[in-house]
């Protein structure tokens, strides 16, 4: 980590932007990483980039380079940096062994990848057998030497048909952006509308909880189960205080523990008119599903060390340990022009004790700071032990930030200063969020948001996904219109741009629910929403992604056909035509366009690729194709003779398929020619 200390007063000198590199060789620095400094006086703390995959990089250099200051044509100032790591001499000693080793290992990976390209195979299988390091898995090995080497297009088949059945394609297909289904689900004797209500889901019982809300007019603390299996909703209680439980609340959290069957309730939001008149103790509720019994476990969580009556915080659970963790959310205090913040709690369940991980002031050593805040998303790993905290509001501010806070260690992490420059949303508050683990991915539905240079607020409806491994954001949809002939015709297709709603998701059927919200009417202040919805978001299937596949190799075994067009036509209308997907315009051209082959055969050159596709494979008169290789103006390899006339487009084909394989598994993406400097 890095932390840079400031002057005791705002400066323009201050660093906006920089970046920092690192390395063993000042002729050899990476990027380790690019953020920025708040224009203030409070100390900064980075994490550096240290693992490249599963090698720990080891740096004798770091290289600060500042690239803005906070004032406009202003020179920087650094005023203090201290960086803290790793120094023992043995595990460094370790460490940079294990990362020449990988090195080492990536060159002559480099050059049995070139030397395979060329058809130089004394070469390849002489390194192969002398270094003993795989070029790649084994199955792909088999593949090629099926595909380009021998032309059994069959086996090449059976080899994919067995790595979809083995699950290899679906890192390709997280790859894909998601096409969204909307369904709203309409059934009688469902809760009325509301926004700043609660829902939890309990995934192996099937059921979806809802909690109390805001009606437009008064709190609510009604009680609804809707049962995922016979599709249904029940009211479990029209007031909850009727029956031993919390009294009407809006604004407040609730969680659910998978193991113990326990719903846990904190926090509410006051009405500054009631404040006088109500009492402002934060009390904390749990409810059994199995027994269906209420417990007050708290009157005052203050009191025994856990935060005031707080709204708009976030909660979680880790069921296995049975920790709760609370972060955020505004303090109800008396005087409502009072602006103060709950920092990040641990309650210990079985122990009954509250914790405070980390306040505004006092934010730890050796961590990235993050001010506290309310309406943003915080999300909970119980395999890495990982919390995820992004967005919300400050103040005025509108927060587009990103935290990862690691439990085990006591440290925060900043994944990003402002995600929205990084293709992520707009800075924004309200928004939902929830995760599947297994996928590695976080669902966002959006809420209030607002733009960059626009202090407007907005209430837009857009779905984002963001990829936990490849820390990339994407934009699944969004619709932004209000009109009202429009939403009349699309209000059961989509629903309608709100904040204040709730989702939850079912990680078994892998579909999100959304029930109620604040559609932020001006015209009708007091209007809430009480529809519910399902949205299902689809990507292509394994056996989708092994059809495409399959329709690259009987391809190229159509166009190996060629010579005997009769033979050639016949297998393009039956083995080529069933494997072909004719609903998909682009996919059915290509197979159309494949008949210019049976008319193309070149005997003189054996070039069997139609000008059309001559044109586009060779670029620069013919001395480049697509793949990089240095070619001649007939397609050959310059320098080599071939032994296999279709290797170079088998080659190509092996090459093309290996994207559907995981990237672990692939021959190295770089090409050794590419390394040679000019």
């Amino acid at each position: 980590s890095i932390t840079f200390g400031k002057y005791h007063k705002v400066h323009v000198c201050n660093l906006k932007e920089f970046k920092i590199y690192g390395g063993v060789s000042l002729d050899n620095l990476v990027l380790l990483l690019h953020a920025g400094l708040r224009n203030d006086t409070e100390k900064e703390t980075f994490s550096l980039k240290h693992l490249f995959g599963n090698i720990v990089f080891p740096c004798l250099y770091l290289k600060i380079v500042p690239i803005l200051a906070h004032g406009a044509s202003f020179n920087f100032s650094i005023w203090y940096v201290e960086v803290r790591g790793t120094s023992d001499t043995e595990i460094l000693e370790k460490t940079y062994k294990n990362y020449i080793d990988y090195k080492e290992s990536e060159v002559i990976r480099l050059c049995l990848k070139h030397f395979r390209q060329r058809n130089l195979l004394e070469a390849f299988t002489t390194l192969n057998r002398n270094a003993n390091i795989p070029l790649e898995d084994p199955i792909l090995t088999d593949l090629h030497q099926h595909l380009a080497m021998n032309g059994d297009f069959s086996s090449s088949e059976n080899i994919l048909v067995q790595a979809c059945s083995n699950g290899l394609f679906e890192e390709y297909i997280t790859s894909y952006t998601y096409n969204p289904l909307w369904k709203r689900v309409v059934l009688p004797n469902n809760p009325s509308m509301r926004g700043g209500h609660q829902m939890c889901i309990d995934i192996e019982g099937r059921k979806i909880y809802i909690f109390g809300g805001w009606d437009g007019h008064k709190d609510l603390s009604d009680f609804w189960e809707f049962d995922l299996t016979n599709r249904c909703w029940n009211c479990i209680s029209t007031d909850t205080r009727k029956n031993g439980g919390p009294s009407p609340r809006s604004c407040h959290k609730i969680c659910f523990d998978s193991k113990a069957k326990v719903i846990y309730v904190l926090g509410r939001y006051v009405d500054p008119e009631n404040r006088p008149n109500v009492n402002l103790e934060g009390d904390f509720w749990s409810y059994t599903t199995v027994d269906k019994k209420w417990t007050k476990i708290s009157s005052s969580t203050a009191q025994e060390n856990g935060p005031d009556l707080i709204y708009d915080h976030q909660m979680v659970i880790d069921s296995e340990n049975q920790i709760l963790y609370s972060f955020g959310g505004r303090l109800v205090t008396p005087d409502s022009s009072v602006v103060s913040y709950a920092g990040l709690y641990s309650y210990d369940i079985k122990a009954n004790r509250w914790t405070l991980l980390r306040s505004d002031a006092s934010q730890g050593e050796n961590s990235s700071q993050i001010k506290s805040r309310i309406g943003h998303s915080m999300l909970h790993d119980p395999e890495t032990k990982l919390l995820y905290i992004f967005a919300g509001q400050r103040n005025k501010d509108y927060l587009s930030d990103f935290f990862i806070y690691d439990i085990k260690n006591d440290i925060f992490q900043e994944v990003a200063r402002d995600y929205s420059v990084l293709g992520g949303p707009n800075a924004g508050f309200t928004q939902r969020a929830t995760i599947d683990l297994k996928l590695g991915e976080i669902y966002v539905l959006s809420g209030l948001m607002k733009e960059k240079n626009n202090p407007t607020e907005m209430v837009k409806s857009s779905f984002w996904v963001y990829n936990i491994p490849h820390a990339r954001w994407s934009k699944i949809y969004q619709n932004d219109q209000t009109e009202n002939e429009y939403w009349e015709s699309m209000q059961d297709v989509q629903p309608l741009p709100r904040f204040a709603h709730q989702m939850v998701y079912d990680t078994v059927t892998m579909k999100q629910y959304m029930f109620g919200g604040n559609p932020g009417d001006a015209l009708y202040p007091n209007l809430r929403f009480d529809d519910f919805w399902e949205l299902t978001l689809e990507r292509p299937k394994p056996k989708d992604i092994l059809w495409k596949a399959q329709f690259q190799i009987r391809q190229q075994k159509f166009k190996e056909m060629c010579k005997n067009p009769t033979e050639a036509l016949q297998y393009l209308k039956t083995s080529v035509y069933e494997i072909v997907d004719h609903s998909n315009e682009k996919e059915s051209r290509m197979f159309r366009n494949l008949s210019w082959y049976l008319f193309g055969w070149n005997k003189k050159n054996n070039n069997m690729e139609s000008s059309v596709d001559t044109k586009f494979k060779y670029k620069q008169n013919g001395l480049v194709n697509k793949f990089g290789k240095i070619s001649s103006a007939d397609g050959g390899l310059l320098g080599i003779e071939s032994t296999n006339e279709f290797y170079d487009s088998r080659i190509e084909l092996y090459e093309k398929l290996l994207e559907f394989f995981p990237k672990s598994m692939r021959q190295p993406t770089e090409n050794l020619v590419d390394l040679v400097p000019l």
